[in-house]
Protein backbone atom coordinates (compact mmCIF):
# COMPACT_ATOMS: atom_id res chain seq x y z
CA UNK A 1 0.00 0.00 0.00
CA UNK A 2 1.03 3.37 -0.70
CA UNK A 3 -0.78 6.68 0.91
CA UNK A 4 -0.85 9.29 -1.95
CA UNK A 5 -1.89 12.64 -0.82
CA UNK A 6 -3.99 14.61 -3.31
CA UNK A 7 -3.99 18.14 -3.75
CA UNK A 8 -6.27 19.07 -1.11
CA UNK A 9 -4.10 17.13 1.51
CA UNK A 10 -6.10 14.15 1.73
CA UNK A 11 -4.64 10.72 1.85
CA UNK A 12 -5.64 8.00 -0.43
CA UNK A 13 -3.99 4.46 0.13
CA UNK A 14 -3.46 2.75 -3.34
CA UNK A 15 -1.71 -0.69 -3.99
CA UNK A 16 1.42 -0.50 -5.91
CA UNK A 17 1.90 -2.65 -8.79
CA UNK A 18 4.75 -4.85 -8.38
CA UNK A 19 7.90 -5.40 -10.92
CA UNK A 20 6.54 -8.59 -11.62
CA UNK A 21 3.10 -7.84 -12.85
CA UNK A 22 4.71 -4.39 -14.54
CA UNK A 23 6.79 -6.87 -16.95
CA UNK A 24 4.03 -8.77 -17.77
CA UNK A 25 2.18 -5.78 -18.90
CA UNK A 26 5.43 -4.11 -21.05
CA UNK A 27 5.99 -7.83 -22.43
CA UNK A 28 2.31 -7.59 -23.64
CA UNK A 29 2.49 -3.69 -24.95
CA UNK A 30 5.98 -4.55 -26.91
CA UNK A 31 4.54 -8.11 -28.42
CA UNK A 32 1.56 -5.75 -29.69
CA UNK A 33 3.72 -2.54 -30.47
CA UNK A 34 6.46 -5.67 -32.01
CA UNK A 35 3.21 -6.67 -34.49
CA UNK A 36 2.45 -3.14 -35.72
CA UNK A 37 5.67 -2.41 -36.60
CA UNK A 38 6.12 -5.45 -38.30
CA UNK A 39 3.23 -4.66 -40.03
CA UNK A 40 4.33 -1.33 -41.08
CA UNK A 41 7.95 -2.58 -42.28
CA UNK A 42 6.15 -5.10 -44.82
CA UNK A 43 3.64 -1.55 -45.95
CA UNK A 44 7.38 0.25 -46.25
CA UNK A 45 8.81 -2.74 -48.08
CA UNK A 46 6.12 -2.36 -50.60
CA UNK A 47 6.34 1.58 -51.19
CA UNK A 48 10.56 1.51 -50.78
CA UNK A 49 11.33 0.16 -54.23
CA UNK A 50 9.76 2.94 -55.97
CA UNK A 51 11.32 6.17 -53.89
CA UNK A 52 14.66 7.33 -53.43
CA UNK A 53 17.36 6.27 -50.25
CA UNK A 54 16.86 9.12 -48.16
CA UNK A 55 12.85 8.89 -48.33
CA UNK A 56 12.92 5.29 -47.22
CA UNK A 57 14.95 6.20 -44.46
CA UNK A 58 12.55 9.14 -43.27
CA UNK A 59 9.68 7.16 -43.89
CA UNK A 60 11.38 4.14 -41.61
CA UNK A 61 12.35 6.46 -38.93
CA UNK A 62 8.98 8.44 -38.71
CA UNK A 63 7.45 4.73 -38.55
CA UNK A 64 9.61 3.62 -35.82
CA UNK A 65 8.52 7.23 -33.56
CA UNK A 66 4.85 6.44 -34.68
CA UNK A 67 4.92 2.62 -33.11
CA UNK A 68 7.50 3.95 -30.12
CA UNK A 69 5.85 7.21 -29.10
CA UNK A 70 2.20 8.03 -30.66
CA UNK A 71 0.78 5.38 -30.68
CA UNK A 72 1.48 4.79 -26.48
CA UNK A 73 0.80 8.76 -25.71
CA UNK A 74 -2.23 8.18 -27.66
CA UNK A 75 -3.51 4.89 -25.69
CA UNK A 76 -2.90 5.94 -22.69
CA UNK A 77 -3.85 9.90 -22.90
CA UNK A 78 -7.41 8.29 -24.21
CA UNK A 79 -7.85 5.67 -21.77
CA UNK A 80 -6.36 7.87 -18.85
CA UNK A 81 -3.69 5.46 -18.08
CA UNK A 82 -4.01 2.51 -19.35
CA UNK A 83 -2.40 0.46 -22.19
CA UNK A 84 -3.64 -3.03 -23.43
CA UNK A 85 -1.17 -4.78 -21.57
CA UNK A 86 -1.53 -2.71 -18.37
CA UNK A 87 -5.66 -3.03 -18.61
CA UNK A 88 -5.04 -7.20 -19.38
CA UNK A 89 -2.38 -6.69 -16.10
CA UNK A 90 -5.57 -4.90 -13.84
CA UNK A 91 -3.13 -1.72 -13.96
CA UNK A 92 -3.53 1.63 -14.00
CA UNK A 93 -0.82 5.16 -14.54
CA UNK A 94 -2.17 7.40 -11.87
CA UNK A 95 -0.35 11.01 -11.27
CA UNK A 96 1.50 11.17 -7.75
CA UNK A 97 -1.62 12.92 -6.32
CA UNK A 98 -3.76 10.08 -7.34
CA UNK A 99 -5.32 12.07 -9.94
CA UNK A 100 -5.76 10.67 -14.10
CA UNK A 101 -2.51 11.07 -16.18
CA UNK A 102 -2.49 13.70 -18.72
CA UNK A 103 -1.38 13.97 -22.37
CA UNK A 104 1.95 15.54 -21.16
CA UNK A 105 2.06 12.64 -18.65
CA UNK A 106 2.11 9.96 -21.58
CA UNK A 107 4.56 11.98 -23.72
CA UNK A 108 7.12 12.12 -21.25
CA UNK A 109 6.91 8.32 -20.03
CA UNK A 110 6.53 7.19 -24.08
CA UNK A 111 9.94 9.03 -24.75
CA UNK A 112 11.74 8.28 -21.60
CA UNK A 113 10.67 4.38 -22.40
CA UNK A 114 12.68 4.80 -25.70
CA UNK A 115 15.79 6.78 -24.17
CA UNK A 116 16.06 5.46 -21.00
CA UNK A 117 14.03 2.57 -20.07
CA UNK A 118 13.59 -0.22 -22.75
CA UNK A 119 14.55 0.77 -25.77
CA UNK A 120 18.09 1.78 -25.88
CA UNK A 121 18.79 0.50 -22.49
CA UNK A 122 17.13 -2.69 -23.34
CA UNK A 123 15.47 -2.60 -20.33
CA UNK A 124 17.99 -2.48 -17.77
CA UNK A 125 17.24 1.26 -16.93
CA UNK A 126 13.72 0.25 -15.82
CA UNK A 127 14.42 -2.80 -14.07
CA UNK A 128 17.33 -0.90 -12.04
CA UNK A 129 15.47 2.46 -11.41
CA UNK A 130 12.05 0.39 -9.81
CA UNK A 131 14.21 -2.19 -7.57
CA UNK A 132 15.90 1.27 -6.10
CA UNK A 133 12.63 3.24 -5.59
CA UNK A 134 10.09 2.74 -2.91
CA UNK A 135 7.07 2.86 -5.13
CA UNK A 136 8.39 0.86 -8.10
CA UNK A 137 8.91 3.46 -10.62
CA UNK A 138 11.21 3.79 -13.71
CA UNK A 139 12.29 6.75 -14.80
CA UNK A 140 9.97 7.38 -17.04
CA UNK A 141 7.49 8.14 -13.89
CA UNK A 142 9.98 10.11 -11.90
CA UNK A 143 10.26 12.17 -14.70
CA UNK A 144 6.05 12.56 -15.45
CA UNK A 145 5.48 12.23 -11.70
CA UNK A 146 3.22 9.38 -12.32
CA UNK A 147 3.35 5.99 -10.79
CA UNK A 148 1.56 2.31 -11.48
CA UNK A 149 -1.05 1.19 -9.51
CA UNK A 150 -3.07 -1.81 -8.93
CA UNK A 151 -7.24 -0.95 -10.19
CA UNK A 152 -7.67 -4.77 -9.91
CA UNK A 153 -8.12 -6.46 -6.28
CA UNK A 154 -8.51 -9.48 -5.66
CA UNK A 155 -12.19 -10.23 -4.47
CA UNK A 156 -12.77 -12.48 -1.49
CA UNK A 157 -15.73 -14.67 -0.64
CA UNK A 158 -15.41 -14.83 3.45
CA UNK A 159 -18.45 -13.69 5.83
CA UNK A 160 -18.41 -10.52 7.41
CA UNK A 161 -17.53 -11.25 11.30
CA UNK A 162 -21.01 -12.20 13.18
CA UNK A 163 -20.80 -11.01 16.95
CA UNK A 164 -21.90 -13.60 19.68
CA UNK A 165 -25.65 -12.34 20.68
CA UNK A 166 -24.06 -12.68 24.07
CA UNK A 167 -21.51 -9.39 23.69
CA UNK A 168 -24.12 -7.57 22.26
CA UNK A 169 -24.66 -4.77 25.09
CA UNK A 170 -21.28 -5.04 25.95
CA UNK A 171 -20.22 -3.91 21.87
CA UNK A 172 -22.95 -1.40 22.10
CA UNK A 173 -20.82 0.40 24.81
CA UNK A 174 -17.77 0.43 22.72
CA UNK A 175 -15.63 3.43 21.45
CA UNK A 176 -14.69 2.98 18.26
CA UNK A 177 -13.69 6.51 16.74
CA UNK A 178 -9.53 5.77 17.30
CA UNK A 179 -9.96 2.42 15.92
CA UNK A 180 -8.19 3.04 12.21
CA UNK A 181 -9.21 1.67 9.20
CA UNK A 182 -5.65 -0.04 8.45
CA UNK A 183 -6.16 -2.15 12.01
CA UNK A 184 -9.73 -3.03 11.04
CA UNK A 185 -8.70 -4.27 7.58
CA UNK A 186 -5.80 -6.40 9.07
CA UNK A 187 -8.32 -8.08 11.76
CA UNK A 188 -10.53 -8.40 9.09
CA UNK A 189 -8.26 -10.41 6.64
CA UNK A 190 -7.04 -12.58 9.80
CA UNK A 191 -10.78 -13.65 10.27
CA UNK A 192 -11.36 -14.62 7.19
CA UNK A 193 -7.95 -16.33 6.61
CA UNK A 194 -7.70 -18.11 9.95
CA UNK A 195 -8.73 -21.48 8.84
CA UNK A 196 -5.92 -21.48 6.67
CA UNK A 197 -3.63 -20.73 9.12
CA UNK A 198 -1.41 -23.14 11.10
CA UNK A 199 -3.05 -22.87 15.15
CA UNK A 200 0.17 -21.65 16.67
CA UNK A 201 0.85 -18.84 14.13
CA UNK A 202 -3.57 -18.19 13.82
CA UNK A 203 -3.48 -17.94 17.59
CA UNK A 204 -0.03 -15.42 17.69
CA UNK A 205 -1.63 -13.27 15.28
CA UNK A 206 -5.01 -13.35 16.90
CA UNK A 207 -3.52 -12.17 20.25
CA UNK A 208 -1.08 -9.07 18.53
CA UNK A 209 -4.09 -7.66 16.97
CA UNK A 210 -6.58 -8.08 19.53
CA UNK A 211 -3.97 -6.32 21.90
CA UNK A 212 -3.34 -3.33 19.17
CA UNK A 213 -7.56 -3.00 19.26
CA UNK A 214 -7.67 -3.24 22.86
CA UNK A 215 -5.18 0.27 22.49
CA UNK A 216 -7.93 2.37 20.89
CA UNK A 217 -10.82 0.88 21.72
CA UNK A 218 -12.56 0.98 25.34
CA UNK A 219 -14.23 -0.33 27.28
CA UNK A 220 -11.82 -3.23 27.96
CA UNK A 221 -13.10 -6.89 26.79
CA UNK A 222 -14.71 -9.06 29.33
CA UNK A 223 -12.16 -11.10 31.12
CA UNK A 224 -11.56 -14.90 29.59
CA UNK A 225 -12.66 -13.38 26.11
CA UNK A 226 -10.56 -15.13 23.43
CA UNK A 227 -8.90 -12.88 20.82
CA UNK A 228 -10.67 -14.22 17.96
CA UNK A 229 -13.78 -13.54 19.69
CA UNK A 230 -12.90 -10.26 20.61
CA UNK A 231 -12.38 -8.70 16.95
CA UNK A 232 -15.08 -10.53 15.40
CA UNK A 233 -17.20 -8.68 18.11
CA UNK A 234 -15.01 -5.18 17.04
CA UNK A 235 -15.65 -5.65 14.07
CA UNK A 236 -19.42 -6.67 13.82
CA UNK A 237 -20.29 -3.66 15.85
CA UNK A 238 -18.02 -1.24 13.33
CA UNK A 239 -20.09 -2.33 10.55
CA UNK A 240 -23.74 -2.36 12.45
CA UNK A 241 -22.97 1.33 13.51
CA UNK A 242 -21.82 2.26 9.69
CA UNK A 243 -24.94 0.78 8.12
CA UNK A 244 -27.15 2.35 10.90
CA UNK A 245 -24.80 5.80 9.48
CA UNK A 246 -25.09 5.23 5.81
CA UNK A 247 -27.73 2.84 4.80
CA UNK A 248 -30.60 1.86 7.55
CA UNK A 249 -30.67 -0.95 9.82
CA UNK A 250 -27.94 -3.72 9.29
CA UNK A 251 -29.04 -6.85 8.60
CA UNK A 252 -29.31 -9.55 11.37
CA UNK A 253 -29.00 -13.11 11.54
CA UNK A 254 -26.17 -14.72 11.05
CA UNK A 255 -23.73 -14.63 7.91
CA UNK A 256 -24.06 -17.31 5.35
CA UNK A 257 -20.67 -18.35 6.71
CA UNK A 258 -21.60 -18.07 10.86
CA UNK A 259 -18.88 -16.49 13.22
CA UNK A 260 -15.27 -17.99 12.89
CA UNK A 261 -14.98 -21.12 15.72
CA UNK A 262 -11.54 -21.42 16.99
CA UNK A 263 -10.78 -24.91 17.80
CA UNK A 264 -12.15 -26.59 20.56
CA UNK A 265 -15.94 -25.27 20.15
CA UNK A 266 -17.57 -21.90 21.00
CA UNK A 267 -16.44 -19.71 24.00
CA UNK A 268 -18.17 -19.86 26.94
CA UNK A 269 -18.23 -16.29 29.05
CA UNK A 270 -16.75 -17.32 32.75
CA UNK A 271 -19.00 -16.48 34.96
CA UNK A 272 -22.15 -15.27 32.83
CA UNK A 273 -22.96 -12.45 30.48
CA UNK A 274 -21.77 -8.55 31.06
CA UNK A 275 -24.18 -6.91 33.33
CA UNK A 276 -27.30 -5.64 31.82
CA UNK A 277 -28.58 -1.98 31.32
CA UNK A 278 -27.37 1.13 30.27
CA UNK A 279 -23.11 2.02 31.48
CA UNK A 280 -23.35 3.51 35.46
CA UNK A 281 -22.68 7.54 35.40
CA UNK A 282 -19.28 8.47 35.64
CA UNK A 283 -16.90 10.10 33.63
CA UNK A 284 -15.75 6.19 32.36
CA UNK A 285 -17.45 3.77 30.89
CA UNK A 286 -18.63 0.27 32.32
CA UNK A 287 -15.68 -1.31 32.89
CA UNK A 288 -15.53 -5.14 33.53
CA UNK A 289 -13.95 -7.06 36.41
CA UNK A 290 -10.29 -7.22 35.77
CA UNK A 291 -9.05 -10.63 34.40
CA UNK A 292 -7.29 -12.83 36.63
CA UNK A 293 -3.09 -12.22 36.18
CA UNK A 294 -1.46 -14.58 33.68
CA UNK A 295 2.28 -15.12 34.69
CA UNK A 296 3.34 -14.94 31.09
CA UNK A 297 1.53 -11.67 30.30
CA UNK A 298 2.44 -8.41 32.71
CA UNK A 299 0.38 -5.45 30.92
CA UNK A 300 -3.32 -7.02 31.21
CA UNK A 301 -3.40 -7.34 27.44
CA UNK A 302 -4.85 -10.60 25.02
CA UNK A 303 -2.28 -13.84 26.15
CA UNK A 304 -2.52 -17.30 24.35
CA UNK A 305 -4.96 -19.85 25.75
CA UNK A 306 -2.87 -22.09 27.98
Amino acid sequence: MSDLVTGEAVPLELRLAKLPSRALAVVLDLLILGALWFLMLLLLSLIVPGVDGALAAALAIAGTVFVLVVVPTTVETLTRGKSVGKAAAGLRVVRDDGGPIRFRHALVRALAGVFADFVLTFGVGAVVCSLLNSRGKRIGDLLAGTVVVRERIPSTSAPMPVMDPRLAEWAAALELSLLPDRLAMAARSLLARAPQLAPEIRTRLAVELANEVSAVVSPPPPPGLPPWDYLAAVLAERRRRDALRYAGPAPTGPSPGGLYQPPGGPYQLPGGTPPAGPPPAGPSPWQPPAPPPNPSRTDGGFAPPS
